[in-house]
Order: C-alpha cells, then structure tokens, then sequence
C-alpha cells in the first residue's frame, strides 16, 4: 500500500523508518507523476514488508523539497536509516524502478 507523507509527519514515517524508504515527491497537475502512479502502486505492493513507498505532494507540503534540493518531479529520494542514499528524477520504467529498489534492498 502506497504511504501518504506529509512534512508534519516526514521525520517519523521516513527517517525514522527501519525499511528503506522511497518518497515519491509530486503534484495532481504534473502529467508524468500520474502516469508513474500505477508503477508506484504496483512496487509497494510486490514490495510490503521490506520497503516504505510513499507519496508526498510538493503543492502541500514544501519543506521537504526544499531540504532535498528537488528541482523538478517527478523525484523519487531513496532513504535508508534516517540518510538520502540515492534519488530518481523523472518518469522511469519498472523494470529500472524495481532494479534501483533491489540495489539498496541487498
């Protein structure tokens, strides 16, 4: 099941988190983060129990895009242990989603 993070709850749900932890960060007007969003849902289905995938909307929330440098979105960060380990930005496929998560699972 795809998380919903929040700035508010950020600190708890992704730094604090014992997974690893990938933020997709978007917004509902961005055309390639909708069409990333049934990719997103099928990874943190096939991935529950050993990663955290979550959205967070940049419209929203701003703190965290700011403190991540993200520039543009979609931008999917990757955390491990409370440290951004890696980030995606753009539209990808699964197959380079999926190989991206596997690297940091192992």
């Amino acid at each position: 099941m795809v998380q919903k993070f929040t700035d508010d709850t950020f600190e708890n749900e992704v730094l604090k988190s014992d997974k690893l932890t990938i933020v997709d960060l978007w917004a509902e007007w961005c055309g390639p983060c909708l069409a990333m969003n049934p990719i997103v849902e099928e990874l943190a289905r096939e991935y529950e129990g050993r990663a955290v995938i979550g959205k967070l909307n940049v419209d929203e929330n701003a703190e965290v895009p700011v403190k991540y440098n993200v520039r543009g979105i979609p931008t999917f960060l990757f955390f491990k242990n409370g440290q951004l380990i890696d980030r995606l930005v753009g539209a990808r496929s699964k197959q380079e989603f999926a190989a991206k998560i596997n690297a940091h699972l192992s």
